[in-house]
């Protein structure tokens, strides 16, 4: 049984895994599949719903900090799962139909290292603690990197070279608890698991999962599909979230980045709540009816 209490709590791998178990037992017809493993060998896991052939993914926790992403998707597939399972609609759409078009992959969690150092400790990158104290300085509450210090949303191939050579200009050239990309893109096991998942399957559009800001990105140099802008009107038209452009070392080495300049089709990096990263766990109500329409406009544009 999905257990909706567990979303008030801190969604490190032992209530991730709850959650999921919640899902399986509740709904017979989703799938759970393990698309890799990240440096400290925790399961990289992806639940789909619909469509094999088709899909729309949605990914969130790329960062340590920014795990309340994962709880979120857990609760929004639940929803679906439940509207599907009662023949019922969310926000007015009956999901089910959609979904047997063009279906659902969703991994709650890219980084499950980072989440974990992030919420547990040190202690939780086994042979990398020491790697991690060194990095942090003895403070794991700002740790958003996997376990080998790479930052997971700057090691994707798209402006790479650029983006490294920024991040060197800044002081940021080895292992750190952020904004380092590695040795060269798609050195870590997290990154090189969902591009190879994008690369082997039908992957409509994208949307990567981030906080906080309440904005929406969907734009990458001159790679951009034409329906892109509209589709990013759409989503901050139902959510409140403003269009915006990323600066600086936000620009390129991303999810977003890559999946607009490889596939030439939409992608969208949603920064969700305000505040300072942790966002309060408490916030998680308010932050999921802001975005709940947004949501599910995705799996139907």
């Amino acid at each position: 049984m999905f257990e909706k209490a567990l979303l008030k709590i801190p969604c490190d791998r032992k209530t991730r895994e709850a959650l999921i178990g919640g899902l399986l037992i509740d709904y017979g017809f989703i799938s759970r599949d393990t698309i890799g493993e990240s440096r400290c060998s925790r399961p990289i896991d992806m639940l789909c719903i619909g469509n094999r052939e088709k899909q729309v993914l949605l990914a969130g926790a790329f960062h340590g900090m920014e795990w309340l992403t994962s709880s979120l998707l857990l609760r929004f597939f639940n929803d679906i799962c439940s509207a599907v399972k009662n023949g019922e609609s969310i926000c007015g759409v009956r999901v089910g139909t959609f979904l047997n078009m063009r279906g659902l992959a969703m991994v709650p969690c890219i980084n499950p290292d980072g989440v974990e150092i992030q919420i547990n400790g040190a202690k939780s990158a086994g042979t990398y603690e020491e790697l991690v104290n060194k990095a942090s300085g003895g403070n794991t509450s700002g740790w958003q990197s996997n376990a080998a210090g790479v930052d997971i949303n700057h090691n994707f191939s798209a402006n790479w070279e650029s983006l490294h050579q920024m991040e060197i200009d800044n002081g940021i050239s080895s292992p750190s608890p952020t904004r380092y990309g590695g040795e060269y893109p798609e050195s870590e096991p997290e990154s090189r698991s969902i591009a190879s998942y994008c690369r082997a399957g039908n992957i409509t559009h994208a949307l990567a999962f981030h906080s906080q800001g309440e904005e929406i990105y969907w734009n990458f140099g001159d790679y951009n599909d034409e329906d892109a802008h509209k589709m990013a009107q759409a989503l901050s038209g139902v959510s409140g979230y403003q269009i915006s452009e990323p600066e600086g070392l936000a620009v390129g080495g991303g999810f977003k980045d890559w999946f607009v300049e490889k596939f030439r089709r939409p992608a969208f990096t949603v920064e969700i709540g305000k505040g300072k990263n942790p966002l309060p766990i408490d916030d998680i109500d308010s932050i999921y009816e802001k975005i709940k329409e947004m949501l599910v406009l995705s799996l139907v544009l």
